[in-house]
């Protein structure tokens, strides 16, 4: 017998609630269609069961939004029955009880009606549109009945959309899913109607609309404001759904230059077997994560189709296994005419000067280097951290966030121990900015000089012919402890030498090869020991490593290279000015440090 389905009749609370205490890592989400919260508690990995209003709460949330996908799945495939009796459903249970803001959400938030958060209104709101929408294309005879829902929830959007402009928070994500549930609810209740959608004005073109929101919250290079992949990513899938039926090439210049720019971000940073980096505030892994991807992709591609976002696709759905609905898959037809022209494949070196980012690629190693603004709430203390990827391994990745309800674990994962960036003393990073200081077709140098008072750190990370390094020089007034952090995603094997560069061997899909060495004279000591992993599971070990000096001056030297490439590497030498690095074949080749 098949289980029985059922949509939540509570209203949802903070779904970043919904976290083990103990573990800090997300529960299982068990039959979310069930409708009934998991009998026993929800269930931790690690063998604990909870069960707080808090957690409950959050679950609610969780159900509510995979029901309101699960209903664009239904509408698109043909099941028309079943899609619009649970949308009638769901218009009485929102008319008794999103009668008012949410009396239980915390201070800070923008308060929902049926959720905590108006911004969780607004996501759910979207999907319910879209079915709607879907269904209509097909015929609007039954759809009567849903027609108030859809203009509660423009109501709801534009009262709260109000709220947030009215503090000055034009650029706030939240703005952008707001427009976009104004757009798709009353975009849905015209089509349900019959008559044309006249909603552009207020919710696409109007003073607070979706592009007046687009041209303050993405900065020149591409990136939304807060230098996350995740909410870059959100505010994109926002601005996405928020178009449909719209031909791309009435989309003002300066909109589609900003959303192509977006796309080139994702395109820039992925690896290509389709690894994003987790920058900053975001999910490591998760596979409600991979299906928001999946639908971003499939619809940026019939926008401004990027190739390399192909690989992104695939690596999604191969995480999702048995988790993938399909839902992308359905999306064809998103737009109102043919897509852009396609944008290029990034170059070996791109830079990101406002959001403060640079990725350099070398023979089989995607590096990326952090030096921007701190971000916003979703900011991390990990000015001039170095992140090492191969193809489809993260041997050196931003490790994410968790839920954030856990403070404890999602004060671990913002803070300068947890990335592989530079510390004085010991002491957290000010939250601060670098700068750069250069770039070319085959490097980048940045500096910061505000993370500690007095104290000026460089780094600088350059593709050789087949290998990359890795020269980062710190500086302060007198002598102060200076640490360089790795913090491996996979096993990593490290090897003091008698004499000669510290050795490291970084395992996974792919292997790299990393040889360490600083300033001459220097007393250095490299020190490993168990640090957490990615955010995705804190209770999973990796061996962190801080190679540490008392130094007035130091800089500290490495060299890597995929076990893939070749010649091989076979000598790495630095004389406090220049880093030797010589191949098996014979050649050499030095770098200065930038500094």
């Amino acid at each position: 017998m098949a289980a029985l389905r059922r949509i939540p009749r509570e209203r949802g609370g903070w779904w970043h609630a919904y976290v083990c205490p103990a573990h800090g890592v997300e529960l299982d989400h068990g039959d979310l269609l069930a409708g009934v919260f998991p009998e026993g508690g929800a269930r931790c990995p690690h063998g604990c069961r909870v069960d707080t209003a808090a957690v409950r709460g959050a679950w609610v949330v969780l159900s509510h939004q995979a029901w309101a996908r699960h209903l664009r799945v239904l509408a698109h495939r043909g099941e028309r029955a079943e899609a619009v009796a649970r949308l009638v459903e769901y218009a009485g249970v929102y008319a008794s009880l999103a009668t008012d803001r949410h009396g239980d959400a915390q201070g800070w938030m923008l308060r929902g009606r049926l959720f905590h958060q108006a911004l969780t209104d607004a996501i759910w709101a979207v999907n319910i549109g879209h079915c709607v929408i879907t269904l209509a294309e097909q015929g609007t005879e039954d759809l009567a009945a849903v027609v108030p829902l859809r203009d509660e929830l423009e109501r709801a959007a534009l009262e709260a959309r109000g709220v947030l402009t009215g503090r000055g928070d034009l650029a706030s994500n939240y703005t952008a899913w707001l427009n976009a549930a104004g757009a798709v609810a009353s975009r849905a209740a015209s089509a349900a109607r019959g008559p044309e959608w006249d909603g552009a004005k207020q919710w696409l073109e109007g003073e607070h609309g979706l592009y007046a929101h687009l041209r303050v919250a993405v900065a020149e290079d591409g990136w939304e404001w807060e230098g996350s992949t995740y909410y870059h990513g959100f505010v994109l899938r926002a601005a996405l759904l928020a178009l449909r039926s719209t031909d791309p090439a009435s989309v003002p210049a300066d909109v589609a230059g900003v959303l192509a720019g977006m796309t080139d971000v994702l395109a820039s940073i992925a690896t290509p077997g389709g690894l994003l980096p987790a920058l900053h505030d975001g999910p490591y892994l998760r596979h409600p994560l991979a299906l928001e991807w999946l639908e971003l992709i499939s619809l940026a591609q019939q926008l401004v189709p990027s190739p390399r976002l192909d690989a992104v696709a695939a690596r999604a759905r191969d995480e999702l296994g048995p988790y993938d609905d399909g839902l992308d898959r359905e999306l064809h037809g998103w737009f109102a005419g043919p897509p852009l022209p396609p944008r290029p494949e990034p170059g070996p070196v791109s830079v990101f000067p406002a959001a403060g980012y640079g990725v350099v690629r070398a023979a089989g190693i995607h590096a990326l280097l952090d030096f921007g603004p701190h971000g916003g709430s979703h900011g991390h203390r990990d000015k001039l951290s170095l992140y090492l990827y191969g193809d489809t391994t993260p041997w050196q990745p931003d490790f994410g966030q968790v839920p954030y309800a856990h403070a404890e674990f999602r004060e671990l994962y913002a803070s300068s121990a947890a990335h592989p960036a530079f510390r004085a003393d010991g002491a957290e990073q000010a939250e601060c900015a670098g700068d750069l200081l250069a770039s070319d077709d085959r490097s980048v140098t940045a500096e910061v000089t505000t993370a500690y008072e007095g104290v000026r750190a460089v780094r600088r990370v350059v593709a050789g012919d087949c290998y990359l390094v890795d020269l980062l020089t710190v500086t302060g007034r007198e002598p102060r402890r200076f640490t360089a952090q790795l913090r491996p995603g996979t096993a990593l094997d490290i090897q003091q030498q008698a004499a000669g560069p510290v050795r490291t061997t970084w395992y996974g899909d792919e292997t790299l090869h990393g040889w360490h060495t600083h300033t001459p004279g220097a007393e250095v000591r490299p020190f490993s020991r168990p640090g957490p992993g990615p955010a995705d599971d804190p209770q999973r070990t990796r061996t962190w490593v801080d190679v540490t000096a008392v130094a007035e001056r130091i800089t500290f030297a490495s060299v890597y290279q995929a076990a893939s490439a070749g010649p091989a590497v076979t000598g790495v030498g630095f004389d406090g000015e220049e880093l030797t690095v010589e191949l098996a074949d014979g050649s050499a080749a030095r770098f200065g440090t930038g500094s």
